[in-house]
């Protein structure tokens, strides 16, 4: 039975590789020549005999070398008039034997598992964020804190104020949680990586308090869409102003805007 490689000279290489369904770059492959198997690099003459390389091996893992570079080692060798082998060498062998690494300190970033919230009631997860209102001036801002429940979107505290602070943060979860009649080990409150949502007094509170926390894995911001959907509900609003004249117009228009959302657009 003849081939692919034996028909397509006779008959048309793309014609015959069109009939049996093969590209024309597998016939062209099948073609060529195997190439030879790779053989085994000789050792050059002047290799160090094994038991050479065994003792040299060992006064790297001297007590002195052992966390040093082998161009320390080398240089400490030739000042105590010791030639072992080159500086090559010396990697040559802690390669074979699987010990050359990267010596510099690097950084390396913990896992952080995606957050899972799910909530099959209200007051089981609540989602909280702080986000900025432009001031009536360049570079100045208020500050919006707003704490949501993730079943039924209700918004269940906010305030506005002059700065991000610790302690108003503590102060709107501690009130929120009476208003709602929270109990130990009914809620869990997810939030960002944030300094106010990190922070120790506010830690120390929601272990007072009973309720489990959550984060952010860092830099992802999806891992709180609740909180930033309701942003975005909020500054797409039309009669959302791009500045906001004062503190009391800011809280004016959440006096406004936040019933609206718990009854209206939900």
């Amino acid at each position: 039975m003849e081939t692919v490689t034996e028909v397509g000279p006779r008959l048309g290489v793309a014609p015959t590789c069109a009939a049996l369904g093969v590209s024309t770059a597998s016939y062209y492959r099948r073609c060529q020549p195997q190439a030879a198997a790779v053989t085994a690099r000789p050792s050059p003459p002047r290799t160090l005999p094994a038991a050479e390389r065994t003792a040299v091996l060992a006064i790297l893992h001297e007590p002195r070398f052992v966390d040093q570079a082998p161009a320390q080692v080398y240089a400490q060798l030739l000042d105590e008039q010791r030639f072992l082998c080159s500086e090559r060498t010396m990697y040559r062998i802690l390669e074979e034997n699987h010990e050359v690494r990267e010596r510099r300190d690097q950084l390396r970033h913990p896992h952080y598992s995606a957050p899972e919230l799910l909530a099959t009631a209200p007051n089981q997860v609540w989602s909280w964020d702080i986000t900025k209102l432009f001031g009536p001036a360049k570079w100045t801002y208020f500050y919006l804190y707003v704490i949501l429940d993730i079943f039924s979107r209700y918004v269940v505290g906010w305030m506005i104020a002059h700065h991000e602070s610790t302690a108003l943060a503590k102060k709107l979860i501690e009130q929120s949680c009476a208003r709602q009649g929270i109990l130990p080990g009914q809620l869990t409150l997810h939030a960002d990586r944030g300094p106010s949502m990190k922070s120790k007094p506010v830690a120390l509170l929601l272990s007072d308090l009973g309720i489990t926390k959550t984060h952010s894995r860092p830099y992802v911001s999806n891992d709180n869409p609740f909180s930033e959907a309701q942003f975005k509900t909020l500054k797409y609003r039309p009669e959302f102003p791009e500045r906001f004249g004062s503190i009391q117009d800011a809280r004016g228009f959440g006096h406004g805007f936040f019933p609206w959302y718990n009854v209206s657009f939900r």
